[in-house]
């Protein structure tokens, strides 16, 4: 018997008018002056979810459910599934903050993706197997369930990371604004640091396999390690990863298999690299028979040519149009 799949995906659009005066409400000097912190690189949308919903609608049709997590927005997807996926059988809905943080509704409104991932397991109805997405991600390839899950176990593609050298690394990371950023692998070494851990799995910036029974039970046994993690609004370096606490923790139950990135992960992030980056990079993935996950990083911060070809070939890939 297969088991029902559902994705998640947190989305923002930080242009909306309303969600940018409660960011400048909250947020005060600290936030603005800081991009990792919540800049306004952090909640920028350049039409990302649409590649996202589509491409689990085109690659993954089997999905059961798409639960996109939002704060009192809709990023108005109807025209466009409808258009491009008249038959589809994966239904989409819409999450408010306020249902997955009901019970914790002081820590309301947050602009913190860590605090709200950290929550999502929360979502009524959700399946016990799930991915989670951020929007920039997408799939590229056809999948099948064994992507992401297999015997029941989330299936990781991850490598093996110390966690005294993750320590070194943040310790000489050089400070920016009188303070040290706050990255993707530093929430990793905090998971691994709250638990006790020697290591931990370094993954990329693809969609991650959770189960929603492991992060019920643990987050009962430990609900100050829980309020913890979402009572800033914004980023804070205490922070832990929340999928990364699940892959260290739920791999030593034997509820996790690893797998070596072997040219399944795509990421890019042109606003970072020299010119004709991106066309190099759409070229090798075309090549690249093994590729099955994607992310595009900071969109809106690449060229509006880098983003009009972006765009040509990720339509091209999904066959979709808008």
């Amino acid at each position: 018997m297969r088991q029902d799949v559902d994705v998640v995906i947190t989305w923002v659009d930080g242009d909306d008018p309303e969600h940018r005066a409660k960011r400048a409400e909250f947020g005060g000097r600290v936030a603005a002056v800081r991009d990792d912190v919540g800049g306004e690189v952090r909640y920028s949308s350049r039409g990302e979810i649409f590649y996202c919903v589509g491409s689990v609608l085109r690659f993954a049709p089997w999905v059961r459910k798409i639960w996109i997590i939002t704060d009192n927005q809709n990023p108005r997807l109807d025209e466009f599934v409808e258009h491009n996926f008249p038959n589809h059988t994966t239904e989409i809905e819409i999450v408010d903050h306020r249902t997955i943080f009901e019970g914790y509704e002081e820590y309301l409104p947050t602009f913190n993706s860590i605090s709200i991932e950290t929550l999502m397991w929360r979502i009524p109805d959700l399946a016990e197997h799930y991915v989670y997405f951020n929007d920039d991600f997408f799939v590229a390839s056809p999948i099948d369930p064994s992507a992401w899950f297999e015997d029941g176990r989330a299936r990781l593609y991850a490598s093996r990371f110390s966690t005294l050298a993750g320590r070194f690394l943040r310790w000489i990371k050089p400070r920016k604004g009188g303070q040290k950023p706050f990255g993707y692998k530093d929430a990793m070494v905090n998971a691994a640091q709250r638990l006790g851990a020697d290591h931990f799995w370094h993954f990329p910036h693809i969609p991650q396999p959770l189960l929603r029974s492991w992060h019920e039970a643990f987050f009962a046994e430990h609900p100050a390690m829980l309020r913890d993690n979402i009572r800033h609004r914004f980023r804070d370096n205490s922070q832990f990863s929340y999928v990364s606490l699940f892959y260290i923790k739920g791999g030593e139950e034997g509820l996790v298999k690893v797998a070596k990135p072997r040219g399944e992960c795509l990421f890019l992030k042109p606003s970072a690299k020299k010119e004709g980056y991106m066309e190099r990079k759409l070229r090798e993935a075309d090549s690249n028979p093994n590729l099955l996950f994607g992310c595009i990083n900071s969109l809106g911060e690449t060229t509006p040519e880098e983003q009009e070809m972006f765009h040509r070939w990720i339509c091209k890939r999904l066959s979709i149009e808008f």
